[in-house]
């Protein structure tokens, strides 16, 4: 099954994030593309981040953040 284009941008929306700081959240501002918003909102509805325009990871946010995270990371390793 195919990632939908919406689902990429809440993942590249969750890696934002810096997970080695549960104080650190992010704004997504009114101006920002139009697909972070969306994301951002609806992230929000999935109870993964405390504000409609960023905020904090709540602990499901936290738990898929950090698989994006690792998902990125095994994406990235570079095979010789």
């Amino acid at each position: 099954m195919p990632y939908h284009d919406n689902v990429v941008d809440e993942l590249n929306l969750l890696v934002k994030f810096n997970l080695r700081s549960m104080q650190e959240g992010i704004k997504v501002h009114h101006d920002a593309e139009i697909s972070l918003v969306e994301a951002a909102e609806r992230l929000h509805s999935k109870g993964m981040i405390t504000q409609i325009d960023g905020g904090y990871l709540t602990d499901r946010g936290v738990e898929t953040a950090e698989k994006a995270h690792a998902l990125v990371a095994a994406l990235e390793v570079k095979m010789y």
